[in-house]
């Protein structure tokens, strides 16, 4: 019997519609600027699918489109002149050597992809701020699925600063109560920690990480990984853990419109905070 599959882009929708919902009653438009440094073909194409999302939301997005070669200094100097004009601020991944300290010119409040080392403190502290925006995405998923995290197992498969340590944090807070298991690329037997998750959430970027025979049957598997091969986009479960599963995030379709839709909702939330 296949998984039942856990349709991200529907819920996206309904978070967009409950997003445009807010931002008619807002005094002012959202506002936020996307800058992209080089021709990186996978940001393009992120920075379109976000770009799309705000117009279907009502949010004012601005492409800034800059040369790979430009200097630490001029990529700095627009980071700290958008922080005063805009309400969030992305610096598209990835950069050029030499160029990430503009992260961290990002004004906390106005990092709405969440990374900035104040947001992941506040994580840590359990305080409100920015969340990152596929960690938030994949909780959001889970409660709208009808899968609350609370009392149940769920293992990571994958500690990185983007998704695996910063959702480990979130589903361990309070008031959300999962028992969280971290598993990586030095952990012996991954196979033996994810066949007792109830939620497994695999995050590693490689096909076919996780299979059918490291996944206990029935479980809830949150499949992160886009890796584009000659037949498309593939996630990072293998194509059997459909028959043991009992409910799939599809790739594409399952997590990486959530991504996006929390993206926006962190817009508007920076947005009213200055409205």
């Amino acid at each position: 019997m296949s998984a039942k599959l856990i349709d991200g882009k529907k819920i996206a929708e309904e978070i967009e519609s409950e997003l445009k919902v807010k931002i008619s009653k807002m005094d002012n438009v959202p506002k936020l600027s996307v800058v992209q440094v080089g021709d990186d073909p996978a940001s393009t194409s992120y920075i379109r699918a976000k770009s799309n999302a705000a117009n279907r939301v009502g949010i004012d997005l601005t492409h800034h489109h800059l040369s790979a070669d430009i200097s630490k200094s001029e990529l700095e100097k627009l980071v700290i002149k958008l922080n005063k004009t805009e309400d969030g601020i992305i610096i598209q991944l990835p950069l050029p050597d030499g160029l990430e300290s503009a992260l961290d010119l990002i004004q906390p409040e106005n990092d709405v992809d969440g990374f900035h080392s104040v947001n992941l403190g506040n994580i840590v502290q359990e305080r409100s701020g920015m969340k990152p925006c596929t960690p938030a995405g994949i909780v959001e998923l889970l409660y709208r699925s009808g899968n609350d995290p609370k009392g149940k197992n769920v293992v990571i498969v994958g500690r990185s600063k983007i998704v695996g340590k910063p959702l480990s944090l979130l589903l361990s807070q309070k008031g959300i109560d999962a028992t969280v298991t971290v598993c990586h690329s030095r952990t012996p037997d991954i196979g033996e920690f994810c066949r007792k998750a109830d939620i497994l959430v695999v995050a590693v970027g490689y096909p076919d990480t996780v299979t059918g025979a490291m996944v206990k049957p029935g479980a809830v598997v949150i499949d992160v990984g886009v890796n584009r091969t000659e037949n498309g986009l593939i996630g990072d479960t293998a194509s059997d853990v459909n028959e043991v599963a009992g409910q799939l995030t599809p790739v594409p379709g399952g997590v990486g419109p959530m991504t996006v839709a929390m993206l926006m909702s962190n817009v508007v939330d920076a947005a009213l905070k200055t409205d």
